[in-house]
């Protein structure tokens, strides 16, 4: 029913007209930042290099695969989703802050670049500490600062106080999750970290080479061994100086009898190639390759990309959960942590159309299904929703004719008939 006038005046609000000056929680929200608080910020080093994009990209896929609190058969299939505040933070609102997708995105950057992750239930139905039987209300990435033999020291955002703070939380109580790749991209001497290394001496000398020094060493015509020489080449050389700063080009000029030698000139090295030579092998470790940072990559890469890399970080991810989150009774009823992959996600529509009729036509996926993935509205024929092939006629029931069965095909029942008649005469 639409508001009248009467009532759009009478209930309608404006932000900027309708705030009340005398309550105070309008003024009083806490401290203010320039910045998000509540996000980890990358450690010093990585986010300048080609490391942030490596850890971008594994991200966001991961965090683009669904993630649901669900409930399976004996068998361990898949049976309904779970309506439960666990399923709530895992698909839709995390926190204040985040969403369900941008918690695992930032649960998955955060251990690519720690190692190791925490992820919190800030809010629960009930104490965990007082009893097994809790749902999960709101959930945040955390980073793990000390380890204790059961319990462990967490940095997390107080999103009461606007503020980080380092709490200490059991084992039991909270995900942990550890990266699948750590011997790869977190050890001492991985290939992961000898490649920030190198690119950090690159950004030195490119730092340096950059400063506007000129590195000028100046041959005089005398010997300086006297501390009178040595006054007088020191006056040569604020001279020079001076001449060079004043100069609008920065031109100077010495005597016929003085040398320069410049010492910035480019000095050859191998550590682009060795920069090279890491990239590519940090590439195979991960299962990773150009084509997939420049979404260049095929379908069988994409495959091979998501089994090697994707996969075993959502297995991390929900097993932990699963493990933390649900209790043995849950698991033993058949609720889980699982995900779901899109199969599609990377199939043309041209292809999309072969296996669609592929898949309607054995029975494996009803119409309506199809029409689901291709963003299509739900057909509201009752066949669309039966796993029938279309293209097989259906079986004419007991005690019907088949006339009946089909009122609108009456010729081709007929001369079905009337064939067989045919052949009973003949024989």
């Amino acid at each position: 029913m639409p508001l009248t006038l009467i009532d759009r005046i009478r209930n309608g609000f404006n932000a900027f007209r309708d705030r009340d000056p005398t309550n105070p929680g309008a003024f009083d929200i806490g401290p203010s930042y320039g910045q998000r608080a509540d996000r980890i910020h990358p450690r010093f080093g990585t986010e300048r290099s080609i490391i942030s994009a490596i850890y971008t990209r594994i991200a966001i896929d991961v965090a683009a695969i669904a993630i649901q609190h669900v409930r399976v058969d004996q068998n361990g299939r898949y049976s309904e989703t779970m309506k439960t505040g666990l399923n709530n933070c895992l698909t839709a609102d995390a926190n204040v802050d985040q969403t369900g997708r941008a918690l695992i995105q930032d649960v998955v950057q955060s251990m690519c670049d720690e190692g190791a992750v925490a992820i919190v239930p800030t809010d629960t139905t009930d104490d965990p500490a007082k009893t097994d039987i809790w749902d999960v209300l709101t959930l945040r990435t955390g980073k793990i600062m000390q380890w204790y033999p059961k319990h462990v020291s967490v940095n997390l955002y107080n999103e009461t106080k606007g503020t980080r703070e380092d709490i200490t939380l059991r084992k039991r109580d909270i995900a942990i999750i550890e990266n699948p790749l750590y011997s790869v991209m977190n050890e001492p001497n991985s290939t992961l970290k000898r490649l920030i290394y190198k690119l950090t001496l690159l950004d030195a000398i490119d730092t340096q080479s950059g400063s506007g020094k000129l590195d000028l060493i100046i041959q005089l015509p005398y010997v300086i061994k006297t501390d009178t020489r040595r006054d007088q080449a020191e006056k040569r050389r604020k001279d020079i100086e001076t001449q060079l700063s004043g100069s609008k080009y920065g031109i100077a000029y010495t005597d016929g009898t003085e040398r320069i030698t410049q010492l910035n000139r480019p000095i050859e090295n191998n550590l682009m190639a060795q920069i090279e030579y890491l990239t590519r092998m940090l590439y195979s470790q991960l299962g990773i390759t150009e084509s997939i940072i420049e979404g260049t990559a095929d379908e069988k890469t994409m495959l091979n990309y998501h089994k090697r890399t994707i996969e075993p970080i959502l297995s991390a991810i929900t097993g932990e959960t699963s493990r933390k989150f649900l209790t043995k009774t849950a698991r033993s009823q058949g609720q889980a942590i699982k995900y779901f992959r899109d199969p599609f996600g990377l199939v043309l529509a041209a292809d999309f159309a072969t296996i669609a009729d592929t898949l309607t036509r054995n029975a494996i996926v009803t119409s309506n299904e199809v029409r689901d993935v291709i963003g299509y509205k739900p057909s509201t024929d009752p066949e669309a929703d039966k796993l029938t092939n279309k293209n097989i006629k259906a079986p004419v029931p007991n005690g019907q004719s088949s006339a009946k069965a089909n009122p609108g095909n009456q010729d081709v029942s007929t001369n079905v008939t009337e064939g067989v008649v045919a052949n009973d005469q003949t024989q």
